[in-house]
């Protein structure tokens, strides 16, 4: 192509594009959110600074407001103090808005300082990188025009969507929405895929919630962290250290006397366990709402997966309608009612309490005995599996 260096076919043009988007996607999940904003790992002062510099070049975020927005997206998740969860403002607001609404955060001061500490603040951060984080964005736009032609100002254009549509649009709004969670966290995130490369391994959104402070976002199997296959290479190389990864669980023998041992295992892998309770109890929850549906018509229009969802939240979660369809069903079975009280319980565990150790072992071993002796044989079943975890 005339005026380029380089002149490409129609298909070298958008494996160039793909390439260039994603060293961009990898700054963004490896520099920005696995290591400044969750301290998961420490790189390399040349790899660090190579991240922000491409990241200037291709994004214009500056480090601190994107890792203060996204740390008051996990001590806010789900309520209006949320910067972006769809769960608040719509799937389809942060879906096709999520770059409006990171840059309305941005301007919150009172966040940025919060939220936005031990980020880089040397010289370049501070004269070039904060103040003229536009001047990246334009100085990318003539190199791509210089090296590739006209073309490269569609190959720009793509660079500069690439990010607010998958990270700030995708992630944030479907990654809260729709998808598979191994995981019973507070909030909604979800899984998208088990395998990714144009996200960087952060379609694995509800692994990330359940261990926030985890390098590595895979857990199952199936799943593919490619940002974490980079991570791994850059330690092999000795341009990255993990700091840490999420615990992974093990089984032993049962432990017929709950000892401190098996407390802490039990909060260290607290979303597991709920997510099996959650799981063991489906069978409960079936035989009985179809013994209750035509007793109670008030169910008439309320589905099996949304009276399953109440049973696995809090009731303070619930609206004032959902909150007394669920009174009246847990009224109405003594069954459901056990297991709903006894997941409450077991949540009491690892809740913010003034109890003592020795009284959250007493609550734990007076949980266990309840269980085995509700007549529920799921409940009985989870119960030895809780007794367990090793």
């Amino acid at each position: 192509m005339l005026n380029a260096l380089f002149d490409l076919p129609w298909w070298g043009y958008v494996l160039v594009t793909l390439a260039l988007t994603h060293v961009t996607i990898a700054g963004v999940t490896i520099f920005l959110h696995r290591a400044q904003a969750h301290r998961a790992l420490d790189l390399h002062p040349l790899v660090s600074h190579f991240f922000r510099f491409w990241l200037w070049l291709t994004t214009g975020m500056v480090t601190r407001q994107w890792v203060a927005i996204h740390r008051k997206h996990h001590a806010r998740c789900e309520t209006p103090e949320d910067p972006h969860s769809p769960q608040v403002l719509g799937l389809s607001k942060v879906l096709w808005q999520g770059a409006e609404l990171y840059k309305a955060a941005a301007r919150n001061q009172d966040t940025l300082e919060r939220y936005g500490h031990g980020t880089p603040d040397d010289w370049l951060e501070r004269k070039l990188y904060t103040p003229h984080n536009f001047l990246g964005i334009v100085l990318m736009l003539v190199l791509d025009v210089v090296l590739f032609g006209p073309i490269g100002i569609t190959v720009w254009a793509v660079q500069m969507l690439w990010i607010p549509f998958f990270a700030a649009g995708v992630i944030n709004g479907v990654g809260h929405y729709w998808g598979y969670r191994n995981y019973a966290c507070e909030d909604a995130s979800t899984n998208i895929l088990p395998w990714g490369i144009l996200i960087g391994g952060e379609e694995l959104h509800n692994n990330h919630h359940a261990y926030g402070s985890s390098a590595k976002l895979s857990s199952r199997w199936y799943e593919f962290d490619i940002g974490w296959l980079y991570i791994r290479l850059l330690e092999i190389l000795g341009l990255a250290r993990v700091k840490k990864v999420a615990p992974r669980v093990h089984w032993g023998e049962i432990k017929h006397f709950p000892d401190a041992e098996l407390l802490a295992v039990i909060v260290t892998h607290r979303y597991d366990v709920l997510t099996r309770y959650t799981r063991s109890m489906k069978s409960v929850y079936g035989s009985e709402l179809k013994k209750l549906r035509g007793r109670l018509p008030d169910l008439s229009g309320v589905s099996l997966r949304q009276v399953r969802r109440w049973l696995n939240l809090d009731s303070k979660a619930l609206g004032e309608v959902e909150r007394g369809k669920l009174m009246t069903i847990l009224a109405s079975s003594p069954q459901l009612r056990t297991v709903y009280q006894m997941r409450q319980e077991l949540t009491a565990l690892w809740g913010r309490s003034t109890a003592s150790r020795e009284q959250l072992l007493n609550q734990l071993r007076d949980w266990c005995q309840r269980a085995e002796q509700s007549g529920i044989e799921a409940l009985s079943q989870f119960s030895l599996k809780l007794r367990s975890y090793a």
